[in-house]
């Protein structure tokens, strides 16, 4: 953060302290406050942008402690930055929240009502693909022998509220494959070398994401390398205001990658957005350079030509906050889409409201995520789409979860998905319907098609590192 002068603390310490002129520069307008999800659930003004920059300020100038109840309004906060779109007067509120959270990490300060031991559990093992894949293979081993439907059809988990929310959001997942080789080569013209982030959560629920990515930036003219060293990019540690460990996982990260790539490509909106915080938060020459070179994998495919098929299909379109907000990405998913022969693309109102996933939020406080899941279906019902395309893992388990609660038959994809189907259809004929989806066909549950026939084929020459 921008350097805070001794005396100008309060109950602040030295170490990561949240901007005085980023705070200073809220004027209490309010316009922030109809977009913020929780004031618009809960009404609290001390659960709105407003109300939290007033208590961080208050604590920046020595009027307030870090007490457990200004810890607990700043839980609330799903960290979506939609205020910061909102704000005329440029509030950092991200790097804000996440400054204030590190300070009360490190000091052991607990909101009261949340549920501490389950962020810590979670950020034990979804940021950890090592432990995460042998989670994947038992969740695999649930869905596929008959016992989720045993458990489901019994209601064994009802009494568990946040048990059962971790499972109603669990997506069908694919047959355990290979993964993707570690070069990708271009095909037609060339270039440049883009470096593939594959994610924890994605490379494990969504692996049909990354094929289909590294397949689009193949026939876009790059060269894809896919590093076998990459693990988390500390997004959700960042967002926990985690901070020594996110930086530690930042440092990994960047050390597995090529410094020659002309690009860096995600396909996840959290990540990336992490990820283009890199300079900011390390302090780092080669962060810097690090965090410059990171797009989005819209921003990068709409600079291309891609031959698209024809799909005639009702497509809305829900914008991940940590895209629209975090990274200002938001013509680019709607341009491609609109690219592609007999697509029509309907917009959605609210789209820029957060789904409530929020990275683990939706598990955190599930009853204040199920009402705006709740909102985002309805909004989505009234579109009259029959898919819905969302650039975030988080989004897609969450509105897929809500809209099948709610009974409506809608399929639920990433952007990429939707273009390499329309890339299929330009290479071998009208694509069939389900591939790269997840279905949500009311309550009987989500039914995930078969993969691609033109999948990345996994015996692709490696190199490139």
């Amino acid at each position: 953060m921008t350097p805070t002068h001794a005396g100008e603390l309060g109950a602040f310490d030295v170490e990561d302290a949240p901007s005085m002129d980023g705070l200073r520069a809220c004027v209490h307008c309010g316009i922030c406050l109809p977009q913020c999800p929780t004031y618009r659930v809960l009404g609290e003004e001390m659960d709105s942008p407003r109300g939290r920059i007033y208590l961080m300020r208050a604590a920046a100038e020595g009027r307030v402690g870090l007490t457990p109840a200004l810890a607990r309004h700043l839980d609330l906060c799903l960290g979506c930055r939609a205020c910061e779109t909102a704000c005329p007067s440029g509030v950092p509120f991200g790097r804000l929240l996440e400054a204030t959270r590190g300070q009360l990490e490190r000091r052991d300060v607990r909101g009261p009502g949340t549920d501490h031991a389950m962020l810590g559990l979670l950020l034990r093992w979804f940021p950890f693909p090592a432990r995460l894949g042998p989670f994947i293979r038992l969740l695999r081993f649930y869905q596929w022998s008959g016992v989720q439907r045993l458990v489901r059809s019994l209601g064994l988990l009802s009494p568990f509220e946040k048990l059962r929310t971790m499972e109603a959001l669990l997506p069908r997942l694919p047959a355990a494959t290979g993964g993707l080789p570690e070069l990708v080569p271009a095909r037609g013209t060339r270039r440049g070398r883009a470096g593939l982030l594959i994610g924890c959560v994605q490379r494990f629920f969504y692996p049909e994401v990354n094929r289909d990515t590294a397949r689009l930036l193949s026939a876009a003219g790059y060269d894809v390398l896919v590093p076998r060293g990459q693990e988390c990019c500390g997004a959700l540690h960042l967002h926990a205001g985690r901070l020594a460990e996110f930086r530690r996982m930042a440092r990994r990260f960047m050390a597995a990658w090529e410094r020659d790539l002309d690009v860096i490509v995600s396909n996840a909106a959290g990540c990336g957005s992490a990820l283009k915080e890199y300079g900011h938060w390390l302090h780092e020459g080669d962060a810097e350079m690090f965090s410059n070179k990171v797009r989005d994998v819209c921003e990068v495919l709409v600079e291309s030509d891609l031959p698209l098929g024809e799909l005639r299909e009702t497509v809305t379109y829900h914008d991940a906050c940590h895209l629209v907000h975090g990274q200002r990405v938001r013509s680019q998913p709607r341009e491609l889409l609109k690219r592609i022969p007999g697509l029509r693309l309907v917009e959605l109102a609210d789209s820029e409201l957060c789904c409530g996933s929020a990275g683990v939020y939706n598990l955190l406080e599930p009853r204040i995520a199920a009402e705006l899941g709740l909102v985002k279906v309805e909004r989505i019902r009234e579109t009259g789409a029959r898919i819905v395309a969302a650039g975030n893992p988080g989004c897609l388990m969450q509105i897929a979860r809500h809209c099948r609660a709610q009974g409506l038959e809608i399929e639920v994809m990433h952007p990429v998905s939707l273009l390499a189907r329309a890339l299929d259809h330009s290479e071998r004929g009208p694509a069939v319907r389900g591939e790269h989806s997840e279905a949500c066909a009311g309550k009987a549950g989500a039914r995930m098609a078969s993969m691609t026939t033109h999948e990345v084929r996994s015996d692709t020459p490696r190199g490139g590192r």
